[in-house]
Formats: C-alpha cells, sequence, structure tokens
C-alpha cells in the first residue's frame, strides 16, 4: 500500500537551506573569491534540495496514484476489518466493575492449556518431551577457534569462529543429559532442597544444569556474568552454597574472590574450546568439568530421589540490584508454571517453523520463563549472545556469519536498550546514503506506519527498504517481545515498521517470576504494556503524593498491585523488605511494584511513572525521571542518560554517556576532531552543542519544559556492570551514579561555589 495522506503536496521532512540573503553578512577581513565561492556553494546546496524535493514530491504523487489503483485489491487481501474488530476487543476486566479498586482479570483466554494439572518445573519439561520427542529442542554452533584482539587502548576482545550450521538436540536428547547430570549431582554431593550457584553467561549447559537441579529438587540461586565483585561474594555467602556451576571465562572472577566465600568446596566448569587453567584455588576446593560431571552420572545406576512439590523453591533469583545490593527473590515451581501458563493462555497457536533466539541472561526471569514457554509450544530455542549474534558482533571473526544469519529466528526478546541501539544504528548507516535516500527512508517509515494503523501492510515497501534492515537479524523475525525497562513510543513505532515486526512490549518483574501483562499480537498501540496475564490479577492503588487515584478521569491510576500464584513468598533471609513489599488479602498474596499505571477502557495497562524515580522541584512540579530519560535515550548522540533532579532548584541536570560514532562527528562539524574523548567531553563547544540536541529532542519527543534538562555533563567513563554504575541488566543504579558524579552534579547546580571553592 502506498500513503494517500503524504502525497498532497505538501513535504514537512524536507528542509530548504537558507537562501543567500538570510546567511550571515561575511566578515570584512574575508577576500571577494572566497565570498563568491561561499555563495556558489550556497547555490550548487539549495539547487541540490530543490531537486531532491521534486524528485521526492514524483515519488510520493507515482504513489499516490498507486494508493487509488490498488486499494481494493488490498482491501480484500489484507482484510483489515479483522484487525479493526481486534482494537475493539476487551482483553480483561475488573472482577466488580463499579468499584476502582477492584482486580482487573483477563477475559480473552486460549481454549486449550496443555499445563492444566501441571505442578512443577520439572513435570512441564518431562511433558514437553513426551509431547515432541525427537522434534528438535535445543541448538548451538560449536566454537572452532578463537582469538584474542588488542586494541591501542589495551582493551582486549575475544573473537570467535563458529561453525556454519547449528547443531541441535532433542527433545528426547536433552532429557537424556539432564537425566545424567542430575546422577552426576547428587553423586558430587548435591542435597535436596540445599541451593546451589549458576554463575554463567546463556547457553546451553546453564540450562541443562538448571533443569538436572529442577528433576532433584535442588533451588537454583542465579548470579549475573556481569556481576561485581561484591554483588558476588554477597550472593554466595548469603546462599551458603557449597557448589558453584560457572563457565571456563568466569574461573579467574572465581579465583579473586574465593577467599570470601568460605562455604564453597566445589566448582564445576562448562568448558570452552581452550584448556582449563584451574590452578590458584584452595586445596579445600574441588574444581571439575561439567563433561565429567555428566560422564560420571551416565556411569550411574539409576537412583531414586523424591521429586519437587509445587510450593518447593525452584529458584532464588537475585535481581540485578538497580537500587542497591542484589536481592535474592525466593521462586517456587508454582509460581515459574503459573507464569507459562498465563502466556499459554494469551498466545495463540505458532507457527511449525518457528524458532527462538536465546541470547539475554537466562539468570532473568524474563528469559528464563519464555523458554519454558517455548519447550511446552516445541518450538526449537537456538542459543546465541549479544557479542555473536550478527555479522558485525564484537565477538565474530572477519568472514563468520553471526548467530541471527544462519539461525534466520522467527521469535525474539529484546530489552529496550538493544531497541534504541538497533534505531540509531540503521539511522547512521541511512545518514552515509544520499540525500534523497535520507528522506525518502522518512517518508516510507511515516507512509508504513500510517497503513499500519488502518489494518494494512506495505509488501512492496517491506521488500524493497525494509528487508536489507530486516536481514540484521536473520530477515525472518515476525515477533519481538520487549521487556525490562519502558520502552520509547517512538522506538516502539521505528523497530515495528523498520524490522516489520510485531513489537509486543510486556511488563513484570522477578517478584512475580515475569508475570503481569502482555501485549496481543495484534495491538498496534503504543506506550501501553497490554492486560495482565491469565491466573494473574492486577488493581490500582492510590499515591495521594503523586496525585495519582483509581478514581481518576478519564482514565485510572495509581500503584500497580500484582496478585496470584505467580507472586513470591518473598525476599531470601530479608524479612523487613519482604514485608514491605508483599501482602496477604482474602487468601491472596499482592506485591507492590512501585509503578504507576493506567487502565484503559479494553483492560490493557501503561506504565506512567515510578514512585522511586519521581523528583519534586523548587516550585512542586513532579518530574518522573525515568520517563524523562526513556525519551532521551532516543536521541542518536545519547548512548545512555541519567537525569537528575534537586528540590532547591527548579531545573533538572543530565549525566550523559555520549555515543562515541556520533560525538566524533559533531566534533568534526566543530573542528575538533582530532581532541580525544575525554577532552571532547569537557570541551565547552562541544557540551553546548550537545545540550542544544538534548533540547531539540525534549522538543520532539513533547516534554515539558521543565522536564528537559537545563545542563548535561558528559561521562566519558564506561556505564558497564563491572563499574557498578549499571546493573547486569544495564539498567542505571541511579543513586550511585549520582554518588559517583556528585561534584560534577554540585557544580551544574552552583558552578559560582565551586569555583570559589577551587579558588579557595
Amino acid at each position: 500500500m502506498t500513503q494517500s495522506f503524504s502525497g498532497k503536496g505538501k513535504n514537512s521532512s524536507v528542509k530548504r537551506r537558507p537562501s543567500v540573503e538570510s546567511e550571515p553578512v561575511a566578515e570584512a577581513s574575508k577576500s571577494n573569491n572566497e565570498t563568491s565561492s561561499h555563495l556558489q556553494d550556497q547555490d550548487c546546496a539549495s539547487n541540490m534540495d530543490l531537486k531532491t524535493k521534486i524528485l521526492l514530491n514524483l515519488i510520493k504523487c507515482i504513489m499516490y496514484i498507486y494508493d487509488l489503483i490498488t486499494f481494493v485489491v488490498y482491501f480484500l487481501v489484507m482484510e483489515p476489518w479483522k484487525k479493526w474488530k481486534a482494537k475493539n476487543t476487551v482483553w480483561a476486566k475488573r472482577i466488580r466493575e463499579d468499584d476502582p479498586y477492584s482486580p482487573c482479570v483477563r477475559l480473552v483466554r486460549n481454549c486449550v492449556n496443555p499445563l492444566e494439572g501441571i505442578q512443577t518445573m520439572d513435570e512441564l519439561f518431562r511433558m514437553s518431551v513426551v509431547r515432541y520427542g525427537m522434534k528438535k529442542c535445543v541448538g548451538i554452533r560449536e566454537v572452532l577457534s578463537e582469538a584474542d584482539e588488542h586494541f591501542r587502548n589495551g582493551k582486549v576482545f575475544k573473537k570467535v569462529r563458529l561453525a556454519d550450521e547449528y547443531k541441535w538436540f532433542s527433545y528426547v536428547d536433552i532429557d537424556q543429559r539432564v537425566e545424567n547430570l542430575s546422577k552426576g549431582m547428587l553423586e558430587l554431593g548435591l542435597e535436596p532442597k540445599k541451593q546451589i550457584v549458576i554463575f554463567a553467561e546463556t547457553r546451553i549447559e546453564w540450562m541443562l544444569v538448571c533443569q538436572a537441579c529442577f528433576r532433584i529438587n535442588v533451588p537454583v540461586a542465579t548470579l549475573y556474568a556481569t556481576l561485581g565483585e561484591d554483588g558476588i561474594v554477597h550472593g554466595i555467602n548469603e546462599t551458603e552454597v557449597s557448589h558453584i556451576f560457572t563457565s571456563q571465562e568466569l574461573l579467574p572472577k572465581l579465583k579473586k574472590i574465593i577467599e570470601r566465600t568460605p562455604t564453597v568446596k566445589n566448582i564445576v566448569y562448562m568448558e570452552n574450546i581452550r584448556a582449563a587453567d584451574t590452578t590458584g584455588f584452595p586445596e579445600k576446593v574441588s574444581v571439575v568439568s561439567l563433561s565429567q560431571l555428566e560422564n560420571m552420572g551416565a556411569a550411574c545406576d539409576p537412583v531414586s530421589y523424591e521429586p519437587p512439590n509445587s510450593n518447593d523453591v525452584a529458584i532464588l533469583m537475585y535481581t540485578s540490584g538497580s537500587t542497591g545490593i542484589p536481592k535474592g527473590v525466593i521462586l517456587t515451581h508454582k509460581n515459574m508454571v503459573t507464569t507459562a501458563s498465563g502466556l499459554l493462555d494469551c498466545i495463540p497457536k505458532l507457527n511449525e517453523n518457528d524458532v527462538y533466539i536465546g541470547y539475554l541472561p537466562l539468570a532473568h526471569a524474563f528469559e528464563i520463563s519464555a523458554e519454558a514457554f517455548f519447550f511446552v509450544m516445541g518450538i526449537p530455542v537456538g542459543y546465541s549472545s549479544p557479542h555473536t549474534m550478527t555479522d558485525k558482533s564484537t565477538a565474530i571473526m572477519t568472514g563468520c556469519k553471526g548467530d541471527a544469519t544462519i539461525l534466520k529466528p522467527t521469535i525474539m526478546c529484546a530489552v529496550p536498550l538493544m531497541a534504541d541501539r538497533i534505531r540509531k544504528g540503521v539511522m547512521e548507516a541511512t545518514k552515509q546514503k544520499s540525500r534523497l535516500a535520507q528522506e525518502f527512508f522518512q517518508f516510507a517509515l511515516k507512509y508504513k506506519l500510517f497503513w499500519y494503523r488502518k489494518g494494512f501492510d506495505t509488501p512492496i515497501l517491506n521488500r524493497l527498504i525494509f528487508k536489507k534492515i530486516k536481514e540484521m537479524i536473520g530477515g525472518r523475525v515476525r515477533i519481538m517481545a520487549c521487556g525490562g525497562a519502558p520502552l520509547s513510543p517512538d522506538t516502539h513505532d521505528f523497530i515495528r515498521m523498520a524490522l516489520d515486526v510485531q513489537m509486543l512490549q510486556a511488563y513484570g518483574m522477578t517478584e512475580t517470576a515475569a508475570s503481569a501483562t502482555l501485549m496481543a499480537i495484534n495491538d498496534c498501540s503504543t506506550g501501553r504494556v497490554g492486560a495482565p496475564l491469565s491466573n494473574c490479577y492486577i488493581r490500582l492503588v492510590d499515591w495521594p503524593e503523586g496525585n495519582y487515584h483509581a478514581t481518576d478521569k478519564p482514565y485510572p491510576r495509581g500503584e500497580i498491585v500484582i496478585g496470584g500464584d505467580c507472586v513470591s513468598s518473598g525476599y531470601f533471609k530479608n524479612e523487613i523488605l519482604t514485608k514491605e513489599s508483599f501482602k496477604e488479602e482474602d487468601g491472596v498474596r499482592w506485591f507492590f511494584t512501585g509503578d504507576i499505571g493506567e487502565l484503559y477502557p479494553d483492560g490493557t495497562f501503561k506504565i506512567i511513572d515510578r514512585k522511586k524515580d519521581l523528583v519534586k522541584l523548587q516550585y512542586g512540579e513532579y518530574i518522573s525521571l525515568g520517563k524523562v530519560e526513556s525519551e532521551l535515550k532516543t536521541c542518536p548522540l545519547v548512548d545512555n542518560i541519567c537525569v537528575v533532579g534537586n528540590g532547591l532548584h527548579d531545573f533538572l541536570v543530565a549525566l550523559v554517556v555520549p555515543n562515541t560514532e556520533q560525538l566524533k562527528t559533531l566534533a568534526k562539524n566543530l573542528g575538533k576532531e582530532d581532541m580525544p574523548l575525554n577532552k571532547l567531553c569537557h570541551d565547552p563547544s562541544v557540551i553546548s552543542a550537545f545540550s542544544k540536541a538534548i533540547v531539540q529532542q525534549g522538543q520532539k519527543s513533547k516534554l515539558m519544559r521543565t522536564e528537559i534538562p537545563t545542563k548535561v555533563k558528559l561521562c566519558s567513563e564506561e556505564w558497564q556492570p563491572e563499574t557498578g554504575l549499571v546493573t547486569a541488566a544495564f539498567k542505571i543504579r541511579r543513586k550511585i551514579i549520582e554518588q559517583f558524579y556528585q561534584n560534577s552534579i554540585d557544580e551544574m547546580y552552583n558552578p559560582s561555589l565551586t569555583r570559589s571553592s577551587k579558588s579557595t
């Protein structure tokens, strides 16, 4: 389809360069030749823009005519009335419609749910084995070789050459390996109901170890592979584990902290192709490989063990710690099965040739719940990592294809940070094209969005324009689920259009085993997170301080409170925080999220604020820092951002990690291309230009004047989990960042005081 609204002669996306008369008067010192040359350059640029405008309008006219000719055909073929009907679907309703504080529950559910009667995660997987047998279950790419690449700044990146095809294991294969590991674990001394730690990146062995623990009723404590040393020590010591399962790459990290973890007696590592260095550990600590453990179990006779029940602990999932030290969330088998069951009720039957790419941390409730769901659905899971996903990923050797190119997944999960980076990458590549190509790409995005919202697709543009972008992630992705943090509506629409996917926002948290809400596949709204999962209750509670009430009009607003069997029993060894966040009412367990939601008439929710992110400025304005950050992250110059407010002042300031490539381009335009990064971040003209870009992005995003940061500090330091400034899931740790940059924040708010103190 083409877009008739844009073929009416208006062209808001093409900006004329100023005429010669509007240019500033040249300095008297310039020669006549320089002035003449300048005028000629302006004339050429103006003529070039005029040609671009004429060509673009000609293309629009052709597409407008095509619209008129083909509309009836497209209408009959694409059946947009089905999408119109879906827009009017009421997905959820309050139990008591006349009570604004009544819980909201899902109405639309799939008729058949194979998890009826399933009590534990082991039963869930065993049922999947029975249903799918020799069908593909899990796939990996074998590493053929490794090499270290050294850079001038001292950094070392590991590069890998991977097999040209995925190696697949059937459900029966995986079940046998899980059984062997279960026996090996018991032989190694693991005891039922006594937890172990998995400290590793996402890989097939992570899943195998976890499934084996589910089988023999051993709780799994999860630690992110990117945690700092203090976080690792805290998790190990709080759980008092004697067994740690880790990857070979993380052995050096464990060596550094092993003396601070007195309870550890056994370390089992998942191998890579290099020989492992297991020296340097205390004599009391036994170090063996996972393959040795698996072989040990395969040689054992069948053993009997008591399977878990629904109320037994399945996982102690340590949160990424955005507000401080990571907290261990207790998740039972019932909690996790409830989430998988809820997803089954919300997602219609998938295609037989669907493939899921698993690369997000399995230590996160979002990913582990997704994979459990796909096992039940019989959808193969191909493992990857952020470092090997695309052809241009950092760990891919030259000439080797990325995982997505080989796997060609149809379904994937993402986090907003990844979506923002995809958008910026595409826009950066577009800027390398001609002016006409840039303008046409912007027009094509608006054109496709126009018809998408009316229920139509744009197959010709998909093939001519968006196909190459989609090939970045394999070319077949049709469903992308995004969760973990707020997603900008602009980025939501961009990913939908440019990648030609159904972009579904999900909302949930570790404390609810990732349960809460999920958008329907045919929901074309942006900014919302969908309706509640089945078996999940969601209600709104007044928050007078923020002026949010469940009785607000036209849409009820308030703190989101989640209830049901998905809700955790609390935080591990933290009774005080458990009592603050969890409550039992009328036999239902509730978790108070701290997120502020808005309820729409169709039963879907929108996250509009967060209690902890709210700051009150000098004249009483409440500002949602998270909302501002979500919008400003879409600025091409911004890689990450932390907005800071102070009740003694009437404006915000921002700490920004600049996008390196965009910063270099900005510096080049200012004639400072030879300056190193750390000096660019302190250069007044660079900061001024950066601040203007932030203001423009804020205005474009329709932020209020008080929501747009007035001053900016450019941070040359990397915000990585290892630095402690962001979590393992790359959420900013606001308090720690503010403490780290306190002097800079003080200087932005009180420059005169800072200068006087320096002079003193």
